[in-house]
């Protein structure tokens, strides 16, 4: 069983789980996120819409947002998986892919699923090349 497949394993129906509880009254896009760290700890987060759809937060930035307030260290995450309904597999958004550039471990994979057997993968480097960073 691949690294892909093996975290598959543990986190899809967490995920599944936490889209249960999105408010999505505007896409009716149902997404929850996992987070585990280098702990095995495992955070969930949801997508939250917004009529001002600038303030959305989504799944994986609450899921990230949730194992920071429990304490997870920058860079201590090696794995994001996400789960969406009504997608084939969601990549996430540019403000995603900044904030887990910042916060998963360089060699970080994230996988997007709507089911245990089709999803894709991708490294934090592959999301985004060129993160935005202060010197």
């Amino acid at each position: 069983m691949s690294k892909v497949e093996k975290a598959i394993a543990k986190l899809y129906a967490q995920a599944r789980l936490a889209s249960d509880n999105a408010y999505s009254p505007y896409s009716g896009a149902k997404v929850g996120a996992c987070v585990v760290d280098d702990d095995g700890n495992v955070y969930s987060g949801c997508n939250v819409e917004n009529a001002s759809f600038g303030l959305t937060q989504c799944a994986e930035r609450n899921a990230l947002a949730a194992a920071v307030a429990h304490g997870m260290k920058p860079g201590a995450a090696q794995t994001l998986l996400i789960y969406a309904t009504g997608f084939d597999s969601l990549a996430p958004c540019g403000a995603c892919r900044q904030v887990m550039s910042e916060l998963l471990a360089d060699d970080a994979t994230v996988i997007s699923c709507h089911s245990e057997t089709d999803y894709r993968s991708w490294s934090i480097v592959e999301l985004l090349p060129h993160p935005f960073v202060l010197s």
